[in-house]
């Protein structure tokens, strides 16, 4: 069932796409605009998430709706994607930290939207590689699809637009922490850090 609109209420116009790839229409794409139908009944534009298309953005849709109020936080909400490593434990000995085996079609297709980012640029491209190298395909996937599902968690239950600048903001907050980390661990030796001068690049 979709959600319509009342007389009396006007619907937000489309926005932009901020996507760094320009938009292809694919076979399986169906003839009307869906993106539009999609922004109608979720309140905000799920295809303007990295590794969300149209067709994704339609099985998340239909597999959980637009409202996710129901999960208490994005951790549940990707659990119950099966997209959290599950921990089990015997004796205090870890016997696995896989994930769980759950029949989704939501989970599936973010997965399969996360694989689609292995060429990408900006945050996600980068993120995705990075843990390719270190961990594998596999878990690269599964780690790239659950960031996106915490993302599309936030970007339902609070209908802003989705924007890359958070993460950029969380980098620098993460640095800025594992410098403080660093300063105190010396400090505790009798060491002081000293930052390295920026090198200034030669101007052939």
């Amino acid at each position: 069932m979709q959600a319509v609109p009342s007389a009396g209420k006007q619907l937000a116009p489309m926005p932009t796409r901020t996507k760094h790839t320009v938009y292809q229409r694919n076979g399986n794409d169906p003839s009307f605009d869906l993106r539009s139908e999609l922004y109608r009944i979720a309140g905000v534009d799920l295809t303007d998430v990295p590794g969300v298309s149209a067709i994704t953005a339609q099985v998340i849709l239909t597999e959980i709706g637009p409202d996710v109020s129901r999960f208490r936080n994005a951790s549940a909400f990707a659990s119950w994607l099966g997209l959290c490593p599950e921990k089990r434990v015997s004796g205090g000995k870890v016997l696995s930290c896989k994930t769980r085996k759950v029949k989704s079609r939501a989970a599936l297709a973010l997965r399969m939207g996360a694989n689609s980012l292995c060429r990408a640029k900006g945050y996600f491209g980068e993120f995705f590689r990075r843990l390719r190298a270190k961990l594998g395909t596999a878990q690269a996937i599964t780690a790239t699809a659950h960031k996106i599902a915490r993302i599309l968690y936030h970007v339902l239950l609070s209908k802003q637009p989705y924007t890359e600048s958070i993460f950029h903001l969380c980098d620098e907050q993460a640095q800025f922490r594992a410098e403080k980390r660093l300063r105190k661990q010396a400090a505790l030796l009798g060491f002081q850090v000293v930052p390295i001068p920026a090198v200034p690049e030669l101007v052939p």
